[in-house]
């Protein structure tokens, strides 16, 4: 029985999902990963905001270890908006659980992740980088043979209701 760990950046996902047209149901992607990906473990990357402890329970309940990082509160043009970045976490977690997977999926097509990739890779680690969106950054594109992009699984993985 394989045993994948999923590291999965939340924003990234979400704001790639979206920008796409469509919403992502979060139970059926962990789902996804479990049957597709052999995955035991998938960890989510996300920014805490006080008021979303229902959405961080729920993603709990659904099979997913929420790591939290503190958002700060940005100005952009007199409009409040908050940044997460949880970059340096997902690669850290990647690290410390390194020795209890055997293969990692990264959900991501951030570019900052390259080194971690490129480890992976050259470790005979890295099994998968989901991507979110079909722009992703031109970094990645070494790892090609790694790379799938998630819109080829839309229609197991859109959210169908509110």
């Amino acid at each position: 029985m394989e045993n994948n760990f999923a590291f999965i950046d939340s924003q990234n996902l979400n704001l790639g999902v979206k920008s796409q047209g469509w919403k992502l149901d979060f139970a059926r992607f962990r789902i996804f990963l479990k049957d597709k990906y052999k995955v035991k473990k998938a960890f989510l990357f996300i920014g805490f905001i006080p008021g979303n402890q229902n959405l961080y329970t729920y993603l709990q309940d659904i099979g997913y270890i929420c790591v939290f990082k503190p958002v700060m509160e940005i100005n952009i043009n007199g409009k409040k908006s908050v940044k997460g970045n949880v970059d340096a976490e997902l690669v850290l977690h990647t690290m410390i659980e390194y020795n209890n997977y055997e293969k990692a999926i990264i959900v991501s097509g951030d570019g900052d992740f390259y080194c971690l990739i490129e480890h992976l890779v050259n470790n005979k680690k890295m099994q998968k980088v989901i991507v979110p969106n079909i722009r992703f950054s031109s970094l990645l594109r070494k790892f090609s043979d790694f790379i799938v992009n998630i819109q080829l699984f839309k229609g197991k993985l859109e959210k169908l209701s509110n």
